[in-house]
């Protein structure tokens, strides 16, 4: 018998009975029940023993009434019933005190039922209980069975073998790492004393109580599968059920290491994510499918990159492939919680929890593709996308580094590396009339487009080095090859031909603008 004294008060006719004192211990396991006929009853008593009496030894000696409560508590029973009318009228108030301090369930028998009538009711709801619980095992069993014969990809099969069972399951793998998790559970609390031994054995996880397997390949221990939570009272014929369902789970994680199994899951969660993108699957869904791969991945703030080697041709993939190489070893990208999924559009690389700058991030992305090189592909190119703090902005990200990579002819030149908000002025504005940029332009930057070809172009570059450059004199100096106070003297010169004031905002925004104008002119796609 495993059942709970709350429980055993709703089984007929022990539901006629009255819970008067020790509510707090409702929750104690009633394992077999006893009845007190010997004055040392309580020596014998077993942990979860429920004993009945009439109170007939006890009835002229309070003292031996509390000190039998004691007694039965510190043994581990599960409570005290008292059958009322034939030697005590009413439960000692001083019995029910004590009784309620210890959170030791006192229970008033009604006079009408025998102590067998109670015992069969008790009886009869755990036989019905274990009949339930064997044919409930038997069906699982065979779905189980019909699942092993099946060929199911490892995210769905763990999932189907979690609804089987119908409790919730964590997979981990044999160097610690958490490969799959559909509980409430978190990490941390998930993996608490690893490493651990390859016994199965019941566990505590926080409050919670668990069932643990090692996932067993031939002779070695290639994971562990934990289910949590499980009811405390699990019968040994469910247990049956999560060895069979560790064992078809085993089959599944090749012998040597779990690796395989982990890409699975890795090609799962992007055949997911490539929904998210295209609007067929919820952010939500996506942020639990992501705990399983890596915790945390689509944690904010989060940025998208997208890569792209467009002259590559049929080498394009292996050249993709090749830039997410180069951003694993980055040492500092590497620190970063990442996701890279091939799309169509070239290689689109997950950045969560950054707590860094667009440019920052951007000046990792630059360096690796400087260090890619140029080849007879060509060179490679990324945009940074703008900075995300809700999984629902995930789509919006994607769009942005799509339409980013498309205003390639307006980056900045010589970069490999672009910013989505470097870009989105252009995007605003590519739609206006091209009679009116120019006329714009041609107006802003009069002063010095009427001298000398050769004296405009080159204060014309200085002039874009020093915006691109936000205002920094030594860095446009040093874009140009050219000394500090040669820069600064150009600049004076562009502030007195040009009518404006570097220090002014208003100013510097005329001018990018007129940049911005004649690039895109230059490009011929303004409407």
């Amino acid at each position: 018998m495993h059942l709970t004294v709350e429980e055993a008060l709703s089984v007929y006719p022990l539901s006629e009975a009255r819970l008067i004192a020790g509510s707090k211990g409702t929750k104690r396991i009633v394992k077999s029940i006893n009845v007190m006929d010997a004055p040392d009853i309580s020596d014998w008593i077993k942990e979860g023993e429920m004993l009945l009496t009439t109170a007939y030894l006890i009835k002229d000696e309070p003292e031996q009434a509390s000190s039998l409560l004691h007694k039965l508590n510190r043994r581990g029973s599960s409570g005290l019933g008292i059958k009322l009318g034939r030697f005590w009228d009413a439960v000692p108030e001083r019995l029910i005190t004590e009784a309620d301090e210890l959170g030791f369930p006192l229970i008033e028998l009604p006079f009408q039922f025998t102590f067998s009538d109670q015992m069969n009711g008790l009886f009869r709801a755990e036989l019905s209980r274990s009949t339930g619980a064997l044919q409930s095992v038997l069906e699982k069993q065979r779905r189980l069975m019909s699942l092993a014969l099946q060929s199911v990809r490892s995210r769905a099969l763990l999932e189907a073998v979690s609804d089987c069972i119908g409790r919730s399951l964590a997979v981990v793998g044999r160097r610690g790492e958490l490969l799959f998790n559909n509980s409430d559970v978190v990490e941390k609390e998930l993996l608490a004393g690893w490493p651990w031994t390859t016994k199965r054995r019941k566990v505590r996880i926080g409050e919670a109580s668990a069932y643990r397997l090692p996932l067993v390949q031939g002779e070695e221990t290639v994971g562990f599968l934990v289910f949590c939570p499980i009811d405390p009272l699990v019968l040994p014929v469910e247990e049956s059920l999560f060895v069979q369902g560790a064992e078809l789970i085993a089959h599944h994680i090749r012998t040597g290491s779990g690796e395989d199994f982990e890409q699975e899951m890795h090609r799962d969660f992007a055949r997911l994510f490539r929904r998210c993108l295209k609007g067929d699957f919820s952010a939500a869904e996506l942020v639990k499918a992501a705990e399983n791969v890596s915790p945390g991945l689509l944690q904010a703030p989060f940025h998208l990159v997208l890569t792209d080697v467009p002259d590559a041709g049929e080498l394009r993939p292996h050249e993709l492939t090749r830039m997410k190489e180069e951003y694993g070893r980055h040492p500092e990208l590497a620190k970063l919680n990442s996701f890279h999924l091939m799309v169509d559009e070239g290689l689109l690389s997950l950045y969560s929890g950054v707590r860094m700058s667009p440019e920052r991030l951007g000046g990792y992305i630059e360096y690796c593709l400087g260090v890619a090189g140029s080849r007879e592909t060509g060179d490679p190119l990324a945009v940074v996308g703008g900075r995300k703090c809700k999984p629902e902005d995930l789509r919006e990200a994607y769009q942005e580094t799509k339409e980013a990579m498309r205003l390639k002819p307006y980056w900045p030149p010589g970069r490999q590396a672009a910013y989505f908000r470097d870009l989105e002025l252009a995007m605003v504005l590519r739609h206006v009339p091209a009679e009116l940029m120019r006329k714009y332009s041609s107006r802003t930057l009069a002063g010095l487009l009427c001298r000398e070809p050769e004296y405009v172009r080159e204060m014309l570059a200085t002039l874009e080095a020093y915006l691109d450059n936000d205002g920094h004199i030594n860095d446009t100096a040093k874009k140009l090859f050219i000394h500090r106070n040669t820069a600064t003297y150009r600049m004076e010169k562009l502030s007195e031909l040009l009518d404006v004031d570097f220090k002014r905002t208003d100013d510097l925004l005329r001018l990018r603008l007129a940049f911005l104008f004649r690039h895109m002119l230059e490009q011929g796609e303004v409407s």
